[in-house]
């Protein structure tokens, strides 16, 4: 075998299909297009969405809803997760290694769900106004 005789597989290239090139052909005259009309033309389209002048469907319905790209980077854990752990001190890395949060997360807040029975200190942690009394109460702090 040599450089000069290498030819590609049998079937691996298939000609291109030349439209517009007479009856036998099989595309011929109108060569694919159909008749007339804009679309028919070269150079005629329209853009996406358009609809012949009618109000297009993308702004005959409303506007609704809007999800912040930075709720993925919030979790929020409850007082009944906080009790099941073990640790006096609770940071967001001791949260990530129990499985409690999101790898992800950058701010975790504590909401007020279930009882706290034992001094737990909260550290760059946040907790709503009646999680923070229920801390408080069992003799905990958030530093």
């Amino acid at each position: 075998m040599e450089l000069n005789t290498i030819k590609p597989g049998e079937g691996a290239k298939k000609a291109k299909r030349r439209v517009g090139r007479g009856i036998g052909s099989g595309l011929g005259k109108t060569a694919g297009r159909g008749h007339k009309g804009q679309k028919s033309r070269a150079g005629g389209y329209h853009k996406v969405g358009f609809e012949g002048g009618q109000m297009p469907l993308q702004r005959r319905l409303p506007k609704r809803g809007f999800k912040s790209a930075k709720l993925q980077y919030n979790a929020e854990i409850t007082l009944a997760d906080l009790n099941a752990l073990q640790n006096a001190e609770v940071d967001l890395l001791v949260l990530k290694q129990a499985g409690l949060v999101s790898q992800l997360a950058k701010r975790v807040k504590v909401i007020k769900t279930g009882e706290v029975s034992r001094a737990v200190t909260l550290k760059g942690i946040s907790a709503t106004a009646g999680a923070k009394q229920a801390i408080e109460a069992a003799g905990g702090s958030l530093a």
